[in-house]
């Protein structure tokens, strides 16, 4: 009994031998990994780091930015991401202006690839996207509407922190107000704390890069012959003046105000600048009616002149742009299928649906730039569609070349199965595409009913088929049912021989889109500058 208590002792010294190693290794690790947790949280930690006066922001430091900024601009943007390329010295600019400001404004940055909880929570899809957070408050920012350069970002967060207008009190104070700005509005109301007066400071309060003023002074009344409750645009261009008088019955309508004062805030003739792009597009005309002309040659200065006396009638329903191709307007050139030498011509444009239009003959006196903008306007204008010339080898290789003048009769023939790329020459993830496409086109080359073809969309386009973004697939099936199927599933060689070999279908398990990018078309075509996606666009 006795040697086995001792063997026994001895087994259970032994197996202590060996555990006690293995609790040591086990203290070690764990030891280790509280300096790993310690280290993650040191790199992880609510603390504001600055970039050029512009916060860094992610996930565990958000909520600390808003509760210590009263007035907080951020941006979401994507590395990779041309619009936010260009933003960004102008964002830095501003930063670096708000920072040393008494008002206590700063501008924040949030990398939205990395950050995706951040994104999905603002939903923010596309870049660049920027909102203003307010005391602290998370679930309601405002959409920034400014312009995106440093004054612009500048001057509208200044607006969004002091009083929304000024109150003009004698006929010396309201003078220097409308000298001050080429555009200012002022709401002359007999009493400032009616309903329509509150309405009058809330689109104030919204409004960007114009001054709004307020009053209810009886001489101002009479010195600008305004009856009260009256609201009233002054400019430095054009007409010099638009009044807005007030229903008696219903008041104040704010969305028709807002309207009113975008519309009238637009030079009857715009320039396409850097500067002015924001207003073009933000004005939500659909319709623009383009003159082309080369600014520095007198003979084009004079058409100008009958352009611009086209112009009053369509107000709201047709902006009037001017382009410069010897200027900030050659970028859109290639857009319309246009070379600076075809100047001075015209386009008219829907920007909902991409419809083009010309003019059967370049007349240039206001009457004919009438007659055309209300003839299209009317439906009795014909649409017209770029297109290049077929080239001579389009069938020769194994990827296709289609252009405007043969995509009909190779598209829609009933006998084959087509399968083409809808590109842009600048666009990087169709250059990234190139390679699999020509392997896809090498692969069938030899197949009597599949052909797969290419068309630069840039330069050619097809009725019915509007391109938003590159590369856009389409699958044409054999028939003649003229059926047309979206890809949207994996660009690789072994899923595009999949969808072919079975149809245009792929199996259920493989349907499920497969973006290489978030936003993958939102940095090569915007719908805001659509007709200036010919070309990397320059401005959002």
């Amino acid at each position: 009994m006795g040697c086995s208590k001792s063997q026994l002792l001895l087994v259970l010294l032994l197996s202590l031998a060996w555990l006690v190693p293995a609790w040591g290794e086990d203290k070690e690790a764990q030891v280790e990994e509280g300096v790993v947790e310690e280290e993650e949280e040191e790199v992880f930690s609510d603390e504001l780091l600055e970039e050029e006066g512009v916060l860094v922001l992610h996930q565990r430091n958000f909520e600390r930015a808003l509760h210590e900024h009263r007035l907080l601009l951020v941006e979401f943007y994507a590395p990779w991401c041309g619009h936010c390329q260009a933003l960004a010295p102008e964002f830095t600019r501003a930063a670096g202006i708000l920072k040393n400001d008494s008002m206590g404004l700063r501008l924040a940055k949030v990398d939205a690839i990395e950050e995706t909880d951040l994104s999905a929570e603002f939903g923010v899809t596309a870049y660049p996207v920027l909102k203003l957070f307010r005391d602290g408050n998370r679930t309601h920012p405002i959409d920034f509407t400014g312009t995106r350069d440093a004054e612009g970002i500048v001057r509208w967060m200044r607006q969004k922190a002091g009083p929304s207008t000024e109150l003009l009190q004698d006929e010396a104070s309201a003078q220097e107000f409308i000298a001050s700005q080429d555009v200012v509005v002022v709401g002359f109301f007999k009493d400032l704390q009616s309903k329509a007066a509150q309405g009058f400071y809330e689109i104030a309060s919204d409004a960007v890069d114009v001054t709004f003023g307020v009053s209810n002074r009886t001489e101002l009344f009479q010195k600008y012959s305004v009856t009260p409750d009256t609201v009233c645009l002054f400019k430095k261009f054009d007409e010099k003046r638009a009044d807005f008088p007030l229903d008696m019955e219903l008041g104040l309508n704010k969305e028709e105000l807002s309207r009113f004062i975008v519309l009238h805030s637009l030079e009857l003739v715009m320039e396409f600048t850097s500067q002015n792009s924001p207003k073009i597009f933000g004005a939500k005309i659909l319709n623009h009616l383009l003159l082309f002309i080369n600014k520095t040659l007198e003979a084009h200065q004079e058409i100008l002149g009958s352009f611009q006396a086209a112009a009053p009638p369509f107000r709201g329903q047709v902006l009037f742009v001017l382009i410069d191709v010897n200027g900030e307007g050659a970028q859109v050139l290639q857009y319309f299928g246009l070379k600076s030498h075809e100047a001075p011509t015209m386009r008219f444009i829907n920007i909902e649906t991409n419809r083009k239009y010309r003019m059967a003959t370049d007349e240039f006196t206001s009457q004919a730039v009438g007659s055309f903008a209300q003839a299209v306007l009317d439906g009795k204008v014909q649409p017209h569609f770029m297109s290049e010339e077929v080239p001579e080898d389009w069938d020769k290789h194994p990827v296709k070349i289609l252009v405007g003048k043969n995509f009909e009769q190779v598209a829609y023939d009933e006998t084959k199965n087509v399968f083409v790329k809808f590109y842009a020459p600048w666009c990087t993830h169709c250059k990234e595409m190139a390679p699999v496409w020509e392997a896809l086109g090498e692969k069938y080359k030899d197949h009597e009913n599949i052909i797969i073809a290419k068309l630069d969309a840039t330069a050619n386009e097809i009725m019915n088929l509007t391109i938003r973004g590159y590369p856009t697939l389409h699958y044409f099936p054999a028939g003649p049912d003229r059926k047309m199927i979206e890809y949207k599933s994996a660009r690789d060689l072994e899923t595009f021989s999949k969808f072919l070999e079975n149809g245009g279908m792929l199996p259920a398990e493989e349907t499920s889109p497969v973006v290489s990018r978030p936003a993958d078309s939102g940095c090569c075509c915007s719908k805001e500058v659509i007709w200036t996606n010919s070309s990397p666009p320059t401005f959002r």
